[in-house]
């Protein structure tokens, strides 16, 4: 069977057409390729940075409510105790030495706790040096003062061994463990709280539950007043986290926060 010129020449032809769109082609597909990686690489990098200035704020914000925190216990606890420790002080006459001899050691007592609550307020300034003894002692120790009131019930579980040390995370669920706390203290009603911190493969899992006046979750969101709890499942997104947020008006609310850790 002979093949004819034409035949030839289309075969030609079409080898040709192969060679020359085929290079083409593959400049095409790695230019897109080349786009798609710097897309991604963007985006990676604008998702560290907006991780970095998240983590920034959280800071800046668990400073600024330390500073608070001190300067309510300074006028209201500190202040009180020094105001009581003058008064008694003053009246002190020193003709009756009997009596003079008890409001001495009642003022001496009251020294003695302004002292105290000046040292674990010492504690308290140093906000980083709190979260560096971890996770579990910094919110014990933000209980602590909460207890204080004498307004809340509070229960708290937690880990016997320390968690790993991974301070951006453990700096964001302290954040968002004060958020919650302090919207307990505000608006719930409540007078009683159970937190329970638990670490188990690699998840860490941070509960807090109040039997508060609740709210209907999926109207609050809709809302503006929603605002501090989509906050809440952001900064734990940030982290490859969830927040699950439970509440019945009358029946209290649970927030569960999950933390690959």
């Amino acid at each position: 069977m002979q093949i004819s010129s034409k035949e030839v020449l289309f075969f030609v032809g079409i080898t040709t057409v192969i060679f020359l769109i085929a290079p083409l082609f593959l400049i095409v597909y790695v230019n897109l390729y080349n786009r798609r990686k710097k897309k991604h690489a963007e985006e990676k990098e604008s998702l560290k940075q907006a991780f970095n200035t998240e983590l920034l704020k959280t800071q800046m914000e668990v400073q600024e409510q330390t500073l608070k925190t001190i300067g309510y216990d300074l006028h209201d606890n500190i202040g009180q105790l020094l105001g009581l420790t003058v008064m008694t002080l003053g009246s002190i006459n020193m003709q009756d030495t009997e009596k003079a001899g008890e409001k001495v050691a009642a003022a001496e007592a009251l020294a003695k706790r302004a002292v105290k609550e000046l040292r674990a307020l010492s504690r308290l300034l140093h906000g980083e040096e709190l979260l560096n003894r971890g996770l579990i002692a910094a919110i014990a120790f933000e209980l602590e003062y909460l207890e204080r009131s004498d307004l809340f019930k509070i229960t708290y579980t937690h880990p016997d061994t320390p968690l790993p040390p991974l301070a951006d995370k453990a700096t964001i669920a302290f954040r968002l463990f004060q958020e919650i706390l302090n919207n307990i203290v505000r608006h719930a009603q409540a007078n009683e709280i159970v937190i329970n911190l638990a670490f188990a493969g690699n998840v860490l899992t941070l509960s807090i539950q109040d039997n508060g006046s609740g709210f209907d979750v999926a109207e609050i969101m809709k809302q503006h007043k929603g605002m501090g709890l989509q906050n809440i499942q952001k900064r734990a997104g940030m982290i490859g986290g969830q927040a699950q947020i439970q509440s019945t008006p009358g029946a209290g609310t649970t927030i569960k926060i999950t933390i690959p850790y």
